[in-house]
């Protein structure tokens, strides 16, 4: 299981990343929806958790660039 926490963001509600498998998970703070974004380096998910706006960092560097999965509900 990996751990988010919350953040400061227009469209996520919390994030985190597993470095052993290279996984970053988010929600989604429209719908609550859990996605799950595989082979993401720790090196973009240190831009991503270090930018100033991580919802755009999200959508111009991630999002449709990654393996995704989506839940439909939250998974904690």
């Amino acid at each position: 299981m990996i751990r988010r926490k919350q953040i400061e963001s227009s469209i996520l509600n919390s994030m985190g990343y597993d470095p052993e498998s290279e996984i970053l998970e988010i929600e989604l703070k429209k719908n609550k929806q859990i996605r799950q974004y595989h082979n993401l380096s720790k090196a973009i998910w240190q831009e991503l958790k270090n930018s100033h706006s991580k919802g755009r960092y999200f959508l111009k560097h991630i999002k449709g660039k990654y393996d995704e999965l989506r839940f439909a509900q939250t998974i904690d």
